[in-house]
């Protein structure tokens, strides 16, 4: 029997931001509080002049795959946001050594470009925001080669030097001291000797990139930020990570963004999985977070058909994190695509798909995921080109591609998927559209059980309009008369009745009943890898 055991209710000048306090919105309709959120790298998504790289102006083109703009459309995705990671001039094929954080980068197309995207975006629903990578810069950015070759440089305290190199190591015993090439000394870079940290200790860094997101939101016009690295922002001592400092940084930034774009969005990557550790980056820093070890914990899920820890992983986000303000994924660009993962077993990537899309919070899919992209290290192999057609370089550039694509891309790719009702990227865009109507889904609160079947989970999704019941079965067999009891979530004592909402045939699931006195349910069936949906309402 499933015995719930949480219920969470949803609830300056022209050169840098107001510095006046703003509070994270506790408003449900938030656009940031709805919907789902597309990563997008342009370098791998559509090249649209031909020299191999992907570029604005391609993924213009595709906007109306991500979302062309019609509620009701399935030819589309359905997101309502796509963060872009870094487009800022770069001296890397990744983007996050930044040497100029107000231009686009040439490769990407120019500012006008990024202009007309959001125009464009914004036309079809779509929030866009952008990697802001604030930690470090570029080892070849003017300020660090201006401190690098000049010791009265004003540029000389943005970074971190030492006259002999110290003997500590980095959060994962890296190297992070590294030598000077033009004299006797070395600087700090958690991440590497190209990218040099930016010292906080320092008010004109603060202040710099407070005028750098100040540009994006009023020149550019982006919706929000990705922060990228926030744990590692300020050292205290032989502390390296999630320091008073950090949070007194990032406390700044949000509040400041907040009180500049009040319909703007920021959301931080603290990859650690320990949700004690990601709770000191609330309630009042940035508005979300990426709920890595909920992440993971769903894919250990669909990988092993035990959701042990899929159920302990979303009740400690939901007891631990404000409503709303945790984002559930699969896989990034910095981690082992979903498909590889999980062995190229398409079923088990669909239950993955299927739970992250059932959470709250703003759910972020990576691009390809919904085709079912494979990809391991190295990084390039995880960012490899969309797979869009079998034509010519999978439809993606009339040149060359930057990075091969992936040894399947004739087979697997959006064309061959599209009309197909059974397609990983059809499944996708069925969650994403159902998720979107129904506002229990988009925003509503969360109530959580567990069961007897070690391969299930379930639990209720609430809003003022409507409850949810949502089962899930990451096992490898179907499960008859799944036990569920959902008392105390619901009040009252009279009856209630089930209501299918969920309707994909794969998913096998056979209405069950539920308990004169409204605290239990049992369901008729559900599919191995099975979703099951239903409303509950009173008679």
């Amino acid at each position: 029997m499933l015995a719930v055991t949480s219920s969470v209710a949803a609830g300056c000048s022209n050169s840098a931001l107001s510095t006046e306090a703003a509070a994270v919105p506790q408003n449900a309709t938030a656009w940031w509080r709805n919907g789902v959120c597309y990563e997008v790298f342009v370098r791998s998504f559509a090249d649209a002049d031909g020299d191999g790289v992907g570029d604005l102006r391609g993924l213009i083109s595709r906007l109306d795959y991500i979302n062309d703009g019609n509620p009701t459309s399935t030819a589309s995705l359905g997101a309502n946001c796509i963060w872009l990671m870094p487009i800022a001039k770069s001296v890397s094929y990744h983007g996050y050594d930044v040497t100029d954080y107000y231009h686009v980068d040439p490769h990407y197309g120019t500012d006008d470009d990024f202009g007309m995207l959001v125009d464009e975006a914004h036309r079809r629903g779509i929030h866009v925001i952008v990697d802001f990578v604030p930690n470090h810069s570029s080892s070849d950015h003017p300020y660090f080669q201006a401190a690098l070759h000049d010791p009265v440089s004003p540029y000389r305290s943005w970074y971190r030097w030492s006259t002999t190199k110290p003997s500590e190591t980095g959060p994962w015993g890296q190297e992070v001291w590294h030598k000077s090439p033009v004299r006797d000394e070395y600087y700090y870079g958690v991440f590497w000797g190209g990218m040099p940290d930016l010292n906080y200790g320092t008010p004109a860094v603060l202040q710099e990139m407070q005028k750098v997101v100040a540009y994006w939101l009023r020149d550019m016009h982006a919706d929000g930020f990705r922060f990228d690295a926030i744990p590692y922002l300020v050292e205290e001592g032989s502390q390296l990570q999630h320091t008073r400092g950090t949070h007194d940084v990032l406390r700044q930034f949000g509040s400041a963004i907040r009180s500049e774009a009040p319909g703007s969005f920021t959301i931080g990557e603290m990859s650690d999985e320990s949700p004690q550790i990601l709770a000191t980056y609330y309630p009042d820093q940035l508005d979300a977070y990426f709920a890595f070890g909920v992440a993971s914990a769903t894919m250990q899920a669909a990988r092993t058909g035990d959701a042990a820890l899929f159920n302990k992983a979303i009740w400690d986000a939901s007891v631990t994190f404000p409503a709303g303000r945790w984002s559930p994924f699969l896989t990034n660009h910095d981690q082992p695509r979903v498909m590889t993962v999980l062995g190229g077993d398409v079923a088990k990537a669909r239950i993955a798909a299927s739970a992250m899309l059932m959470l709250p919070g703003m759910p972020f899919v990576y691009y390809g995921e919904e085709i079912g992209m494979v990809g391991a290290k190295p990084d390039e192999t995880i960012r490899t080109p969309m797979q869009w057609s079998a034509g010519a370089n999978g439809g993606f550039t009339s040149a060359t591609p930057w990075e091969g694509l992936q040894s399947d891309w004739m087979t697997k790719h959006v064309a061959a998927q599209d009309h197909d009702p059974a397609s990983m990227l059809n499944h996708y865009r069925r969650l994403i559209h159902f998720r979107n109507v129904h506002p229990a889904l988009s925003n509503g609160g969360l109530s959580i059980g567990s069961t007897t079947e070690g391969a299930t989970a379930a639990f209720l999704r609430s809003s003022t309009a409507e409850t949810v019941l949502i089962a899930l079965n990451f096992g490898d067999r179907t499960i008859d008369r799944l036990a569920v009891t959902i008392s105390p979530s619901l009040q009252g004592t009279s009856a209630y009745r089930l209501e299918p909402l969920y309707a994909d045939p794969s998913d096998g699931c056979i209405e069950g009943v539920i308990s004169a006195d409204g605290k239990s349910v049992v369901l008729g069936s559900i599919a191995a890898r099975g979703l099951c949906a239903f409303r509950l309402r009173r008679d």
